[in-house]
């Protein structure tokens, strides 16, 4: 019972070939493509509304230099709202979910805005690493802490968002067994039990949104230091 819970986290495959390929795929398949039309559909609307207004409010405060990134930004917090959304719907696969996934999205971006910031900037860049105003026998000290900080941006990037999703989705499960084992049982109890995984199936519906927001959120945050 213990391993059956874990299961939906290993990779599937078909015929020996994985099928997180098409789970990587299919988010890009789902949202329509722009129009040359002058009046585009309710959809499509909706679709640049959400994504001006997201952009605009990541982009906001960053200078000009860092604008660049907006389309990549973007695009990448749709993907991963995406795949967390249909990671929530049943027999499905949560990519999202793996660790290696996420650290492969995570550690790129994050190298690219240090050597962004070294490049551009290396004295603001390399200030960050060293508090204004520290006393003389503490700098050592604060040096190492503040370069295990910036190291560790990665690593806490890709393990929020893995475990928010890992645990949302085994606590719903758990739940989900409880029901099913306490109907022939106690029928109001399970009833009980299927409401109380009614409102967290819709905590996990925003946890899924909320965590795609803040892995961007906090990419754009390290961005504007470097930029």
């Amino acid at each position: 019972m213990t391993l059956s819970f874990f299961d939906q986290f290993m990779s599937p495959t078909l015929l020996g070939i994985p099928l997180i390929a098409l789970a990587l795929t299919l988010p890009w398949v789902l949202f329509p493509k722009p129009s040359s039309r002058w009046l585009n559909n309710r959809v499509l609307t909706l679709q640049s509304w959400f994504i001006n207004g997201f952009a605009q409010q990541i982009f906001q405060p960053i200078n000009q230099g860092g604008h660049k990134w907006a389309a990549l930004l973007t695009s990448l917090m749709i993907f991963l709202i995406t795949l967390n959304m249909l990671g929530l719907l049943p027999y499905t696969f949560t990519p999202t979910t793996q660790l290696s996934m996420n650290m492969a999205f995570a550690v790129p971006l994050w190298l690219a805005t240090v050597i962004i910031g070294m490049r551009n900037q290396p004295t603001h860049a390399l200030a960050h690493l060293l508090p204004e105003g520290t006393p003389t026998p503490l700098i050592p000290i604060l040096i190492m802490i503040e370069t295990i900080s910036l190291f560790i941006r990665p690593l806490a990037l890709g393990v929020r968002l893995t475990a928010n999703l890992t645990a949302g989705h085994l606590l719903i499960q758990l739940i989900a067994t409880a029901a099913l084992v306490l109907l022939p049982l106690m029928p109001t109890v399970a009833i009980l039990t299927g409401a109380l995984l009614l409102m967290l199936t819709l905590l996990e519906v925003a946890v899924a949104m909320i965590q795609a927001y803040v892995f961007v959120l906090l990419l754009s945050l390290y961005l504007q230091e470097n930029v």
